[in-house]
């Protein structure tokens, strides 16, 4: 079945309350990737160099039955899907539905939990690729850098297919993760017959037993908590699929994971007192080694080709969750293709190149998966936590009793803050990398959203009202030369009566610009994901007219198009009349001409910033150079564009107490 025929059969609504088998099957290849391939790596970080013993399995494996039922489970498929905004997940999509509680400082979670989760889309696709294609070192003993050398093609495919959409390798996703699902279940299945006291695992007393009785007790959660990492990435991820199709594979997928732990479980433990080297060299991985040697080539190709859809995903989300933030003004605009008709489906070329850099810098880095591990987690236990944070708010604001919410979050905080204290000591080993990429991330969200505010505040703004008169002349005006037939201002100004000083300073004054009619245009990013509406109103009839566009923040803002089509409309009911005003061509019915104001700020010398405000403003002037130009982040023909420079200043100092002298004679 065509995977990419199933996601466009179902429109946005019936995803979310329909479950069919192709629901189910897109579920399974979109979803699922980040979390279904961590049987790779989990057991072996647990068991480490440690002599294999029946404590650390069976307490390793009830951790991770417990964390998988509680943190996987509970949290995130059954509590925080219920979270969504109009079908949408994610931590951006949460905020969105919190602001509404107009609390300032849920912008910091928001941020963090944002820039954890794009730190982590650069750390899974090395560690999962890794880890499978290490496989080949139990049957083709290989050197590290061969090893590196194939996961970097592997990662340099991955990311160059990126541009044409998921179509190339949409129809293959599906049917594969169904055979590595499957093939999971099957191996756990087979082994957990060596010895079936592994099934005790369940009781989590041995969870409680391990933390105390293991020399490194606290610090195994640290590789526990690598078996739930894929649920932040399967809560963003969760307007592609729907709640109910996620939920019901779900059982699917987290049996046939526990068949495996519980497989690779029962296996170790039929080896108790030797080490993971004696059993399978330096590629020592229970993973591999619960494999017959004829099926050993065969799961590698099957955990590699897993491994690469877990990426895919991962990468997917990282372009939504920037676009989501250049709509909520965290991230510079950035351009945006849309590679297939599928909504939803987006590809942000700068954002592609800067993962893939980021991929091979840590494979070259780390050299090996087992030292990647203490690099991930770290980034991903700071989301979950900024998730719990912004949870809570939004449990508050559905009027849930607090009875049920203080128990719920206190249990939550006491296990991710666990999770965070265990994995805190891999920061020397590797955890710092995750730190900085997330910190830089986190620098630039801040930085671009604190300079929009600063701007913002020093944006004077107008009535309208004020200019009508001086506005209706100077389009009669017949000794200032015609600067175009329509003219077209973009506004911040929310208010409808209301205009930037800066706008009536262009018209007016800068040069004066004589126009037939004048368009305002505001634009505004709605907090649900697909809407396309506009209001019109008429500020003097046949002079200004100003067009609300209200659009979902998934929605591409495509001023040009959606302008041409507002006029189209306007015309056919006889609001406007659009044909040139110039004589010879109106009695020809020629279309006048549009010309479009765009106005670019640079930080006037005559700001009086504090210490604190020069760094944002000038960090954000510099990041912009890097960003869209205005003209292509509206999606304007640049033929039509006029740019002009104005100088923002803040706290420009208004008196400067000149003190004026009489003539001065010279003495001869």
């Amino acid at each position: 079945m065509n995977f990419l025929h199933i996601m466009s059969t179902h429109n946005h609504s019936d995803l979310h309350s329909k479950l069919s088998l192709g629901g189910l099957l897109v579920t399974l290849g979109i979803i699922y990737g980040d979390i279904g391939t961590s049987p790779l790596y989990v057991m072996k970080a647990i068991l480490g160099n440690y002599a294999i013993t029946s404590d650390i399995v069976l307490g390793g494996i009830s951790c991770i039955f417990w964390t998988l039922t509680l943190q996987t489970t509970l949290k995130y498929v059954i509590i925080t899907l219920s979270a969504d905004n109009h079908g949408e997940g994610g931590i951006f999509a949460l905020y969105a539905l919190v602001k509404r509680t107009k609390i300032k400082w849920l912008i910091v979670p928001a941020i963090i939990g944002g820039s954890a989760l794009l730190a982590d889309g650069i750390i899974t696709p090395p560690i999962s690729v890794s880890s499978a294609v290490e496989g080949i070192n139990n049957f083709l003993p290989m050197e590290t850098s061969t090893i590196q050398a194939i996961v970097i093609g592997i990662l340099i495919v991955l990311f160059t297919i990126q541009q044409f959409g998921t179509k190339l390798v949409g129809k293959f996703f599906a049917p594969m993760m169904l055979v590595w699902f499957s093939m999971l279940g099957i191996l756990g299945m087979i082994h957990i017959f060596d010895d079936l006291s592994v099934l005790k695992a369940i009781n989590p007393y041995y969870a409680y037993h391990l933390l105390q009785a293991h020399p490194e007790g606290y610090f195994v959660l640290g590789s526990v908590f690598l078996c739930t990492t894929g649920a932040e990435a399967l809560y963003s991820d969760m307007g592609h699929c729907g709640r109910k199709n996620i939920r019901i594979s779900w059982i699917f997928v987290k049996l046939m994971l526990l068949l495996n732990y519980f497989g690779q479980g029962a296996y170790l433990i039929t080896h108790e007192g030797k080490t993971l080297k004696q059993l399978g060299g330096e590629a020592g991985n229970p993973f591999y080694l619960i494999m017959s040697d004829w099926f050993q080539p065969i799961g590698v190709v099957i955990a590699t080709l897993a491994a690469v859809i877990a990426s895919q995903a991962l990468i997917s989300g990282s372009f939504t969750l920037i676009n989501e933030a250049m709509r909520l003004n965290f991230w510079p605009k950035v351009k945006i293709n849309y590679p297939t008709e599928l909504k939803g489906q987006l590809y942000i070329p700068s954002i592609n190149w800067l993962l893939l850099l980021g991929c091979i810098g840590i494979v070259l880095y780390f050299k090996e998966s087992g030292n990647m591990e203490h690099a991930y987690g770290l980034a991903i236990v700071l989301c979950m936590i900024m998730t719990t944070i912004l949870l809570t708010f939004y449990l508050i604001l559905k009027r849930v009793n607090m009875s049920f919410i203080i128990p719920l979050i206190a249990i939550y905080s006491i296990i991710e803050f666990s999770f965070l204290g265990a994995i805190l000591p891999k920061f020397t080993h590797g955890g710092f990398v995750t730190l900085i990429i997330a910190s830089l991330l986190i620098a630039i969200m801040g930085t671009w959203f604190m300079a929009k505010r600063i701007s913002k505040n020093y944006t004077k703004i107008v009535k309208i009202e004020t200019y009508k008169k001086v506005l209706a002349e100077l389009s009669l005006d017949l000794s200032i030369p015609k600067y175009a037939t329509h003219l077209v201002y973009m506004t911040n100004s929310n208010r409808i009566d209301e205009i930037e000083e800066k706008v009536m300073y262009s018209i007016l004054q800068k040069r004066p610009k004589r126009a037939d009619i004048y368009w305002f245009i505001h634009v505004n990013i709605l907090g649900e994901p697909y809407r396309k509406e506009y209001r019109v109103s008429e500020i003097i009839k046949d002079d200004i007219y100003r067009i609300d566009f209200y659009l979902g923040f998934r929605e591409p803002t495509k001023i040009n198009l959606m302008f041409k089509e507002v006029i189209k409309d306007m015309v056919k009911n006889g609001e406007v009349d659009i044909t040139s005003r110039y004589e010879s061509l109106n009695k020809n019915n020629i279309i006048g001409d549009f010309k479009f104001v765009l106005s670019e700020k640079f930080l006037s010398n005559d700001s009086d910033l504090t210490f604190f405000e020069n760094i944002v403003m000038n960090s954000y002037f510099f990041l912009k150079k890097f960003s869209l130009s205005e003209e292509k982040g509206f999606g304007l023909d640049s033929s039509s564009v006029k740019i002009e420079q104005f100088p923002l200043v803040l706290h420009a100092p208004e008196i400067i107490g000149m003190k004026r002298v009489e003539n001065f004679h010279s003495h001869n």
